[in-house]
């Protein structure tokens, strides 16, 4: 598969089929994490996979249990993602997590036929700095494998009973970075196309210095070069047009 094709088209996927997950894919999948970057090469970082059926149901019942605690604290605007980041549209905004409520419906609905959770450890992990790139490299993988997945947190908070079921040896240190939802999508994959474009959230030498080019469509797939404006700068993708030429 094409880089770019991974990068664009790997996006969050809750709506997820039964099907098993083959050991050995799920082991191309990890073997590919664990090549991600990680601060002075710790590697203080444990991954749980999950296919019990009986285990899942557990995490089934704890998971509506912990969404519904996240959404009260949208709900009295103290959740992470209560307010839209500045400069967006509120309405926008609202319509994203109307979206995405839908979406989180259907898991919660759906998630004792899930074929396979992976949940991520750590220690002492700065703010995520050095699980995430493996978290995303696990995403990428997947995609490359044909799996689909979404990351989420709201199992911290119930993460005491998280640690008993799974047996964490938490006096090591250990703290649960997240939980990843895996199986072969119901639906298709594309690229995200609700972004705001890089100018709006870039800048160059300055917070509140231009960016310089401009992106008025995401650049992969890339367009037949016919459709080019030669009067413009363009970048190798086309799409991408530098307003700093002369």
């Amino acid at each position: 598969m094409d880089i770019h094709e991974a990068l664009y088209t790997t996006r969050m996927m809750r709506r997820l089929r039964p099907d098993p997950i083959p050991l050995e894919t799920q082991a191309r999948i990890l073997d590919a994490a664990v090549r991600a970057p990680t601060g002075g090469n710790t590697q203080r970082w444990h991954f749980v996979a999950v296919d019990d059926p009986t285990l899942i149901r557990e995490f089934a019942h704890l998971f509506r249990q912990a969404r519904a605690i996240e959404y009260q604290k949208y709900e009295n605007g103290s959740g992470p993602m209560a307010a839209p980041a500045p400069g967006s549209d509120p309405t926008a905004h609202a319509e994203t997590m109307r979206r995405m409520k839908g979406s989180g419906d259907y898991l919660a609905d759906h998630f004792e036929e899930l074929p396979l959770l992976m949940f991520v450890f750590a220690i002492d992990d700065l703010g995520g700095a050095n699980i995430y790139p493996a978290i995303w490299s696990l995403l990428l993988a997947a995609r490359a494998e044909g799996v689909g997945g979404v990351m989420t947190m709201v199992l911290r908070n119930v993460e005491d009973r998280v640690n008993e079921l799974l047996r964490v040896p938490v006096g090591q240190g250990w703290k649960m970075s997240a939980m990843l939802a895996l199986g072969y999508p119901r639906g298709k994959w594309g690229v995200a196309a609700n972004r705001r474009p890089v100018q709006e959230v870039s800048s160059r030498n300055r917070w509140d210095a231009p960016f310089g080019v401009e992106v008025p469509q995401p650049l992969w797939p890339p367009q037949p070069e016919s459709t080019a404006d030669p009067e413009t700068t363009t970048h190798p993708l086309v799409g991408c047009v530098n307003r700093f030429a002369g």
